[in-house]
């Protein structure tokens, strides 16, 4: 098992050489984030030798353990609890095996056959911490533009709604970009093997719900824009007609003051 206080000794370290990378490409970046996004993964790596055993033979032998490692527990695991780890694993050759949980992954490959999966890892976790930023973005849009729905309903706020709905599209198609950018990013991954290995990662460390949590906040600001646009143009209507009303009333008063003059 690891040692529980591992990321806080690493932490620093890590972060000193991102803020290195991040003032090197300082000129490169456009709204950078106000704030870090983290999230702990850890990928346990057993490399494989020419006359090592098989995967089965390893998951035969020493499951439990590598259940445990997976699940981050000291304790020893239920046989249900331990085989539902297993069941998130696969394998290309006999002499291979990845075992893929929600915090953790355990690598049976040689140095270079794990390099791929180490990069799946990486890229399915860094889509995780983008998808929650946008979640827990659309959260404080929605929220305030809730509250500034319910704090003004006169006409003249209604009047200004168009302004409001505009700053609401113009984040909304900011969102829907970055989000399409990310999902479409590993769509071309030519190696089949590859391309599963990456689906069986961002589902077990939850992509497609944040995924889902995104797409339904974004559809009902996308509702909220067009509501907002809606009370706009019937406020912008009523201001025509009160307008043509009051054009009629003077065209009628100077009309009336002619006849009696």
């Amino acid at each position: 098992m690891w040692d529980v206080d591992f990321a806080a000794r690493v932490e620093p370290i890590v972060r000193q050489r991102l803020d290195s990378i991040v003032a090197r490409n300082a000129d490169a970046l456009i709204r950078p984030y106000a704030r870090w996004l983290s999230e702990d993964y850890f990928i346990f790596q057993l490399r494989n030798e020419e006359s090592a055993q098989t995967a089965a033979d390893l998951e035969r032998d020493h499951g439990l353990e590598i259940a445990q490692i997976v699940r981050g527990d000291r304790m020893r695991l239920s046989p249900g609890e331990c085989a539902e780890v297993l069941q998130s694993r696969i394998s290309y050759y006999s002499t291979d095996l990845a075992v893929i949980g929600w915090n953790a992954a355990f690598l049976y490959d040689s140095a270079a056959g794990a390099e791929t999966a180490i990069q799946l890892l990486e890229y399915a976790n860094s889509q995780l911490l983008e998808f929650r930023h946008y979640d827990e973005l659309l959260t404080g849009i929605l929220s305030n533009v809730y509250d500034s729905l319910e704090r003004k309903r006169g006409f003249p706020a209604r009047w200004r709604m168009a302004r409001r709905a505009t700053r609401l599209h113009t984040v909304l198609l900011d969102i829907a970009e970055l989000t399409e950018r990310a999902d479409n990013s590993i769509k071309f991954l030519s190696d089949m093997f590859a391309a599963r290995l990456y689906r069986l990662a961002a589902t077990k460390v939850g992509v497609p719900d944040y995924k889902d949590l995104v797409a339904q906040k974004l559809k009902t600001a996308e509702d909220l824009y067009h509501d907002m646009i809606e009370q706009f143009n019937q406020a912008r209507g009523f201001f025509l007609e009160v307008v043509v009303v009051l054009i009629l009333l003077v065209e009628l008063v100077y009309l009336f003051l002619g006849k009696v003059a």
